[in-house]
């Protein structure tokens, strides 16, 4: 059995379509799905990303109000990004736009002309040479972290129901970022910004707008509208659009689904306990709970009462609400919701809810979530875990503190982390950013393309080596079991030590990433001594499944994929319990190697059963063509890379191999006539390798490359073929320009990384630069 966040199941081989020209058969070129046979997600580039330069689509409404984005400044206060605009003169002169700002705003940067590349060392200079710019005081590399539709809304929501002045300048660069990623077709907003439209997100970034204060009759919302309707309206949008409605008011809770608090209250034993569930899910539901529970929604006014007979098809007063809680619309609907899940839900609605529940059990329920929400703003410093619940905690402490608590007042400064300023304009990310994640893989770029002796890298190194010793997490949770919370101590959080959530590979490639400036490069500080080293590998071992041996990403799974019945999202796929990764596994793996290899009496015995055990399950996680299944980036291609990884660093590759020969050969089957490669995002949705239309991708083919490197697969032609592809994608600066869409959660939102085009792209040619240094491009 596979098990990974995707699915359990094995893809037949001649169940994933092979390479056939420009697409291979599953997606043509007007974007038409022959899977599912709906009419499918736009195919453009992810426009508006960092550093991407594609001209927008004609159809597309490029800005609703212009901005001098010569007066954005991003300040970077030890990894905390948050946006300044400069209404005053003096205060520009006194602040210059860094490269970094620049290039996030998609303004000029004017760098000069490079040498043109002759080798592929040559390439990586360049790379390296333009990246250089955009790295930040604290040591760090920022970007944006976008992509989902439903983060903006939220914040939105949030600041008018709880009545939060909201600056111009902000309604100004969300209106300009909503109108430019509307869909050019049908003017709808999708689940991502690469998706078809959807009611989930056509409703919520409708609503955004019209609370930013662009009128209902503006030719964007008639457009947004018509579309809506077409779809159903929003009595048709799934449970997390009903939900934030319910808040403003604009539906009644009615329609929306229970979240009982009472769940919380549940032994720990209890198969369905909350504390099982996987972090993101549990953290969303607490707040949620409380809320619903509450049933409180913000004051009626005249937007509110427009919002209702703007977004439903029916007069707002003849709906009958309860009767809509489970109508959805097919093409929102990725994950129905099960038969178990439906029987639960119509008991709460209709028994528990109206005659069994008693008043103190609900009081009781309430005031233990309040509990854990308050954990939880006191070990993230209000950071929270993400822009997601962060937000809903903030009303939760509205309705519970009242507007002018402490809470409420933190809540919403921290709120800023989440926002950020590219040349569409302010979006909300995914989390507050991607600091120590993208940092360490700059780092392993450099390494391995053999330049980290190099004196002209040694300051861009020593800089991003104090980052991560910064971010280092020296102390666990306070009350870490009251709160269900994992082990920290030494470990590393996907982007700062301030939100503190480790996950599995975050310390993984952090710690290796010291390791490789610490141990194997020459003259760096030893910035971490060997007790916080110690004190890392202590947290990663923590993370081995003991049942199969793989690695989960937040936790250790504490719940079976059964509990899936449960999943009342709708949106997403495999969303209530941890699952094991290949990626996860392969970053534990890697690291715990080349820790074995510096301190080998540390722990020997367990992190040895730990390597032997994790590769063991990487096998079995293998499909029966060759690939493995990326669960946070797309998708057989990226997470074929670890999994060659993992093998290798056992000295299992291509020649002594089985699974290492069949990885290889899928991938060198996908490989396109240029030389690249390109997988769509649609292969996370159906689980079967779907080729990008639009092309080859610097970013998936550097995938490739670096998995075949690393598996010394044999055919030196193919991979100068791919080290040319990405070589001739480079600009004369060094930049590369953003391409299609490169990350993923929950198998069916897209989420965008845009520092993967130069870390991985230099690590790819810098690896065949290393291995075959006379070979020229």
């Amino acid at each position: 059995m596979v098990t990974t966040r995707s699915s359990s199941r094995k893809t037949p081989s001649d169940e994933v379509p092979l390479l056939n020209g420009p697409t291979n058969g599953t997606v043509d070129i007007n974007g038409y799905s022959k899977l599912t046979g709906t009419s499918k997600k736009r195919l453009s580039s992810a426009n508006g990303v960092n550093g991407h330069t594609d001209e927008h689509d004609s159809k597309r409404q490029k800005v609703a109000e212009p901005v001098d984005r010569t007066r954005w400044r991003m300040k970077s206060d030890d990894g905390r990004h948050t946006w300044h605009y400069l209404d005053d003169d003096a205060a520009v002169n006194a602040w210059p736009q860094s490269y970094a700002d620049k290039w996030y705003l998609g303004l000029p940067l004017d760098l000069p002309s490079l040498e043109p590349p002759k080798a592929p060392i040559d390439a990586v200079r360049n790379g390296l040479t333009f990246f250089e710019h955009l790295q930040l005081p604290s040591g760090h590399w920022g970007c944006e972290y976008g992509g989902p539709s439903f983060l903006l809304p939220g914040y939105a929501i949030t600041w008018y129901a709880t009545k939060q002045h909201i600056p111009d300048i902000y309604k100004k660069e969300m209106k300009n970022y909503l109108f430019a990623r509307a869909h050019p077709e049908d003017g709808g907003w999708g689940l991502h910004i690469e998706g078809e439209s959807t009611v989930l997100g056509t409703t919520l970034n409708y609503i955004a707008l019209r609370i930013m204060g662009v009128e209902a009759d503006h030719p964007v919302m008639t457009k947004a509208r018509a579309t809506l309707h077409k779809l159903g309206g929003a009595t048709h949008a799934p449970h997390w659009a009903k939900f934030w409605m319910a808040i403003l008011g604009v539906c009644k809770y009615e329609i929306v689904n229970p979240a009982p608090p009472e769940l919380w209250l549940l032994p720990d034993w209890a198969p369905i306990a909350p504390w099982r569930w996987w972090i993101h899910i549990r953290q969303v539901f607490l707040s949620m709970s409380y809320i619903t529970s509450k049933q409180w929604y913000c004051e009626e006014d005249d937007l509110i009462r427009s919002l209702r007979n703007e977004v439903f098809v029916e007069p707002w007063e003849s709906i009958d609400w309860n009767a809509h809680r489970n109508t959805i619309c097919p093409r929102d609907n990725y994950h129905p919701k099960s038969w178990l899940l439906n029987a639960a839900n119509w008991a709460l609605v209709n028994i528990w809810n109206p005659y069994l529940r008693p008043n103190f059990l609900k009081t009781k329920a309430e005031g233990w979530v309040s509990d854990l929400i308050d954990m939880e703003m006191a070990n993230t410093d209000f950071a929270c875990l993400a822009p997601v619940n962060q937000p809903m905690s903030l009303v939760c402490c509205y309705i519970r503190d009242g507007p002018d608590s402490y809470t409420v007042r933190r809540l919403r400064d921290r709120m800023e982390d989440g926002l950020f300023v590219n040349s569409d304009g302010m979006m909300t990310c995914g989390t507050n950013g991607v600091q120590s994640w993208d940092t360490a893989f700059a780092i392993q770029a450099v390494v391995s393309a053999g330049l980290a002796d190099d004196p002209r890298w040694r300051p861009m190194l020593n800089k991003a080596l104090e980052f991560l010793d910064n971010q280092q997490i020296r102390e666990d949770v306070k009350d870490m079991d009251k709160c269900y919370r994992h082990p920290r101590k030494g470990a590393w959080a996907f982007s700062t030590k301030v939100q503190g959530y480790a996950v599995s590979d975050c310390v993984s490639e952090a710690l290796k990433s010291v390791i490789l400036l610490q141990k194997e490069a020459k003259g760096y500080p030893q910035r971490l001594d060997d007790q916080r080293i110690f004190d890392a590998v202590d947290t990663l071992l923590t993370y081995q499944d003991p049942k199969t041996g793989g690695c989960a990403s937040y936790e250790r799974p504490r719940g079976g994929e059964w509990m899936e019945m449960l999943n009342a999202a709708e949106i997403f796929g495999n969303i209530m319990v941890e699952y094991l990764y290949p990626e996860c596994t392969t970053a534990a793996v890697t690291t715990l190697k080349l820790f074995q290899k510096h301190w080998p009496d540390y722990r020997a015995k367990e992190v040895a059963t730990f390597i032997e055990r994790a590769v063991r399950w990487i096998k079995t996680a293998q499909y029966d063509h060759g690939g493995w299944y990326g669960s946070w980036a797309i998708c057989f291609t990226y997470a074929t890379m670890f999994g060659l990884e993992s093998l290798a660093t056992i000295g299992e590759t291509y020649d002594n191999s089985e699974s290492s020969k069949r990885g290889c050969e899928f991938l060198i089957s996908k490989q396109r006539e240029d030389g690249g490669w390109s997988e769509h995002y649609e292969s996370c949705e159906t689980m079967r390798y779907v080729e990008h239309p639009n092309g080859s991708q610097v970013v998936m083919t550097a995938w490739a490359l670096i998995g075949l490197m690393l598996a010394k697969y044999p055919d030196v032609e193919r991979l100068r073929k791919g080290v040319a592809f990405i070589a001739g994608r480079q600009q004369p600066d060094g930049e590369w320009k953003q391409e299609a869409v490169e990350g993923v959660f929950n198998k069916s939102c897209c989420i965008g990384y845009p520092n993967y085009k130069f870390t991985f792209t230099i690590k790819a040619l810098g690896m065949f630069a290393q291995r075959y240094p006379d070979v020229k491009l």
